[in-house]
């Protein structure tokens, strides 16, 4: 699984970066070898400014399924990065639980008839 972090309006710190590489490995670990890229987009939206300002935009590429995308604004740059991988976890298992029962439910069931239907069918 292949992790990109970039920041928008500021230079990505490496105790940042470590933060949510190590946030998303965790969260994203049962299905690891489902997911082909993970892109993070960090930033503050308003600048020096202040306020409810920063968001974390996370983009998981994964194998034979629709991408999954995940965003979130707060003031806590690491609480929002939390919030957002955890979320993502919760997506991709989500997801690509999903596409196991579609693989299920296309399978052709076996055709079995009743025991009494061969009988009744006679009597006609």
């Amino acid at each position: 699984m292949r992790i990109d972090i970039k920041g928008s309006g500021f230079p990505v710190s490496t105790a940042l970066m470590n933060h949510v590489e190590r946030r998303l490995r965790f969260a994203l670990t049962r299905r690891c070898d489902r997911i082909v890229r993970v892109a993070v987009l960090v930033g503050d939206s308003n600048g020096p400014r202040g306020g409810t300002d920063k968001f974390c935009r996370i983009q998981i590429l994964l194998k034979r399924a629709p991408e999954v995308l995940i965003e979130d604004t707060g003031a806590e740059l690491y609480a929002v990065i939390d919030r957002v991988a955890d979320r993502a976890g919760r997506n991709v298992a989500k997801r690509i639980d999903r596409l196991k029962e579609n693989v299920r439910s296309k399978r052709p069931k076996p055709l079995r008839s009743p025991a009494g239907d061969a009988s009744d069918l006679s009597n006609d």
